[in-house]
């Protein structure tokens, strides 16, 4: 799953006193990195519950997809109080507080397996909320663990490690949740397999927030006073860049929520693999997997490459895999679709840092913009489910292909960005 990325400009967050010494750098990037691990894990387990959840509670394609709606919609209203939070607390203490919201969330789906799947979304939205005070603390670690110009491989070290994440969160949900399911019997039944595992989620964060209670770990402090007076005066929407990255952002994020989201069912089409979902759910893990190897290989080639051609060019990509699978069949479509993983890498972070180029001091601003808009993971999936609903899921997948489409546009407009060849 795409994760906030940070680059270091005037005014962006440091290490207080210049940053801790290596060898305290060493742990303090394990247990950041092992934050990253978790919420790339508990973000691709929906992908699981959702055809999990619709076919017990015989949901239509629209109301299976509030399961995104509530989840990335958490984003778009917890961002700014999370970032008044972390400026009230510091960033060790909130990341520790968003760990024990996001354990409070998963704890609530203990009730909810027999609550009903109202109250499954009240906990989807208590535990995305704690996801997000996570991200909106512990991202600025990565960027001060270390010197400056190292801080693009930490980036793309830590984002690796969330990638493994939703790589594994699949092929274990499914083997926890929707195999058992097949076993289980009647709809209270179903809804139990849920328990175990998110109970053991909730120790794990439980864990981790004593684990960043106790470690010393740099104080990061805002620093206001070597910004440049001269430096990006007047507002931060004259940036024509963030705005359209805003909307890139939306969109990226969107389309690949959206894919994920509807993989299980569009597998287990007739016509496409028949797959049941516990078999389903391993093949999401080759799409999020896709994403974590596409990572390593975008790194390597945005050294010489311009990060806008290399944007544009995986966009392309993303839409010519995208129509192969809504107008294919059998082994074709089905390849075709998780490839699209691949495709998605490099576009988070690339999005990201061009949209904040150049613009200094309104960088912390431009950064709460741009986390905002992964509410396109709410928005999207919720169109494309009325799409299904209404046409059937393979044809619902042009939107995620329409999604592609301004990525392409804005990868082509700033392709001179950073250089590059």
């Amino acid at each position: 799953m795409a994760n906030m990325a940070h680059h270091t400009a005037p005014g962006a967050p440091q290490a207080d006193g210049g940053g801790a010494r290596a060898e305290g750098h060493t742990s303090a990037l394990v247990i950041v990195t092992l934050l990253f691990f978790m919420w790339g894990l508990i973000t691709s387990l929906n992908d699981v519950l959702i055809p999990h959840l619709k076919a017990i509670y015989t949901l239509s394609y629209v109301e299976a997809m509030l399961v995104q709606f509530c989840f990335f919609g958490a984003y778009f209203i917890v961002s700014l109080p999370a970032g008044a939070l972390i400026r009230r607390i510091g960033y060790q203490k909130g990341a520790v507080a968003g760990l024990l919201i996001a354990a409070m969330g998963c704890l609530l789906f203990y009730p909810a397996s027999f609550g009903g799947y109202g109250l499954f979304l009240f906990a989807f939205f208590v535990l995305a909320s704690g996801i997000t005070v996570l991200q909106v603390a512990a991202n600025p670690y990565v960027t001060v663990l270390g010197p400056p110009r190292t801080a693009s491989s930490r980036l793309t070290l830590t984002q690796a490690f969330n990638s493994l994440g939703t790589t594994i969160g699949p092929a274990v949900g499914g083997m926890l949740i929707l195999t058992a399911a097949g076993a289980a019997i009647g709809t209270a039944a179903d809804a139990a397999t849920v328990r175990g595992p998110y109970l053991a989620l909730a120790g794990a964060l439980a864990l981790l927030a004593v684990l960043f209670w106790a470690a010393k770990l740099p104080k990061i402090v805002d620093d206001e006073t070597v910004q440049s007076r001269s430096q990006s005066q007047g507002s931060v929407w004259a940036h024509r860049p963030l705005v359209l990255g805003a909307i890139g952002i939306f969109l990226y994020v969107g389309a690949e929520v959206s894919i994920g989201s509807f993989l299980v069912n569009f597998l287990g089409e007739a016509h496409i693999a028949g797959l049941s979902h516990a078999d389903a759910a391993t093949y999401v893990s080759v799409y999020w997997g896709g994403a974590m190897v596409g990572r390593f290989i975008g790194f390597a080639v945005m050294r010489t490459v311009s990060p806008g051609k290399t944007l544009a060019f995986n966009s392309l990509a993303a839409i010519a895999l995208v129509l192969a699978a809504v107008f294919g069949k059998g082994s074709v479509a089905m390849w075709a679709i998780l490839a699209v993983g691949l495709c998605n890498s490099i576009m988070f972070p690339t999005i990201f840092s061009m949209a904040l180029n150049g613009l200094g001091k309104h960088t912390g601003q431009g950064s709460g913009i741009l986390c905002m808009a992964i509410v396109g993971g709410a928005l999207v999936p919720f169109a494309q489910g009325a799409m299904a609903d209404a046409m059937g899921v393979q044809l619902s997948f042009l939107l995620p292909a329409a999604c592609y489409v301004f990525i392409l546009y804005f990868g082509a407009k700033y392709a001179a960005m950073y250089g590059g060849k």
